[in-house]
């Protein structure tokens, strides 16, 4: 649980800082891409808070890039349509409903920004 604590103190300010672009930010880049940087942050925390933070933190990463371009790739094909949900608004706000190429690249540079995060923090463990 000690490991579990600061990623999950983590994630639940990181959705209300996406929470608050979502409701305050219409139009700008901040909502067109710094939502989808962050986005990757708040999945990697929450992975790492179900899972106890004990496994390969940049295996995690990449695991959490590959699923948001899949969760893009299948925006691609309508998956929301597809499999019925188109309906329900709660459903196509989660798993979206329109393919950007430049959302890949916000999710890129997420998954940058955190595996950076992840080395200076582990090298400044190392010197206490």
């Amino acid at each position: 649980m000690k490991k579990r604590l600061p990623y999950f103190i983590l994630l639940i300010l990181l959705i209300a800082v996406e929470t608050l672009i979502a409701l305050t930010q219409h139009g700008n880049w901040l909502r067109y891409y710094g939502g989808d940087v962050i986005v990757v942050w708040v999945v990697y925390c929450l992975v790492q808070s179900l899972l106890g933070g004990k496994n390969n933190h940049y295996i995690v990463h990449v695991g959490v890039l590959i699923f948001a371009f899949l969760v893009e790739f299948l925006q691609l094909i309508n998956i929301v349509e597809l499999i019925g949900l188109g309906e329900i608004e709660f459903f196509r706000i989660l798993i979206g409903t329109s393919f950007a190429v430049e959302d890949l690249f916000s999710y890129a540079a997420g998954t940058a920004i955190g595996c950076a995060g992840t080395f200076i923090y582990k090298k400044f463990q190392l010197k206490k």
